[in-house]
Formats: structure tokens, C-alpha cells, sequence
């Protein structure tokens, strides 16, 4: 089992953030920029494999071949 964690965006990731998602998350923190309050991001595990999200909807998860993709969770996955 693996456990989730949370930080502000902003901040490092935590050490359990696997390289890939980890540079994707300071990639779409850096496109927030600092203006306002900082939402947090939230990481989970689904089947072995990482999601990180952001309060604000912006998810970054990690495809088949392991290259961390950004989406927002108002898109539609499947189409």
C-alpha cells in the first residue's frame, strides 16, 4: 500500500512524487504563478500509479510509457 500526501503549490514536491510528475507539477506551478492564495496539491495512488491534482482541478498522472500528462478533470479521458 502506498499513502497519498498534500502540499501547497509552490513548494517542493514531496520525496514520495515520482521524478516525472514532479517536474510536470512545477511546470503548471510555475504557469499559476504566485498571485492569490496557493491552492494545494493532493497525490494519490490508483492501481500503482500516481495522481497528483490540484485543488483547482489541474491533474498530472503518469501514461503507460511513464511521461507525466497534465489535464484538467473537466476533460473527457476516454474522448
Amino acid at each position: 500500500m502506498q499513502l497519498g500526501t498534500r502540499w501547497t503549490s509552490g513548494d517542493e514536491p514531496p520525496a514520495s512524487v515520482p521524478p516525472a510528475v514532479a517536474a510536470a507539477v512545477r511546470a503548471v506551478d510555475a504557469a499559476f504563478g504566485s498571485a492569490g492564495p496557493r491552492p494545494r496539491w493532493t497525490l494519490t495512488w490508483l492501481e500503482g500509479r500516481p495522481i497528483a491534482e490540484l485543488d483547482s482541478g489541474v491533474i498530472v498522472e503518469l501514461d503507460a510509457d511513464g511521461t507525466a500528462v497534465v489535464r484538467h478533470d473537466d476533460e473527457d479521458e476516454f474522448g
